[in-house]
């Protein structure tokens, strides 16, 4: 795909939430498809018409198992945040129709027990997760992601470890 044509694709809209526990840890994820370290909180597309906190929610379901009970929301990115996945990536995510993605990120303080966190879920994206400090949690990330992790840590710092 040449510059001009992955230009003139339109980001995915998206949601990404980061979970922090009673000690203001970050939530994080080891994606099931990946063979090298790529830790992540949890996000997710917005379906047509939904509510970007909705979407949210419906994430930590259908990724970690974690109810809207069992979570405070606490703030929200003032803007959409964006990020572009590397070239030779787009043919293969999102069958090929976005550049990237654009997201609208919520954090939410965890109420439940570790234990109720569970990753097998129906359509599994995760093998293991753990609790992280934020400077870990930007180290652990994927590079092309990391930018954005940036903007959501400054944006959330005074409600972290």
């Amino acid at each position: 795909m040449n510059a001009a044509a992955l230009d003139a694709l339109p980001y995915r809209p998206c949601v990404g939430i980061m979970l922090i526990n009673a000690q203001g840890l970050i939530f994080a994820a080891q994606r099931i498809d990946s063979r090298q370290p790529a830790w992540q909180m949890p996000q997710g597309g917005i379906d047509p018409g939904e509510n970007p906190g909705l979407a949210a929610l419906r994430e930590l379901e259908e990724e970690i198992s974690v109810t809207p009970d069992l979570v405070a929301p606490l703030a929200e990115t003032r803007d959409w945040l964006r990020y572009d996945i590397p070239p030779e990536m787009v043919p293969n995510i999102w069958g090929g129709k976005f550049r990237g993605q654009k997201q609208r990120w919520f954090l939410m303080r965890y109420l439940g027990r570790d234990d109720q966190i569970d990753l097998a879920t129906s359509h599994p994206e995760f093998s293991e997760w753990r609790w992280i400090a934020a400077d870990d949690m930007l180290a652990a990330i994927v590079p092309f992601k990391r930018d954005i992790y940036q903007q959501v840590i400054s944006e959330f710092r005074d409600w972290l470890a």
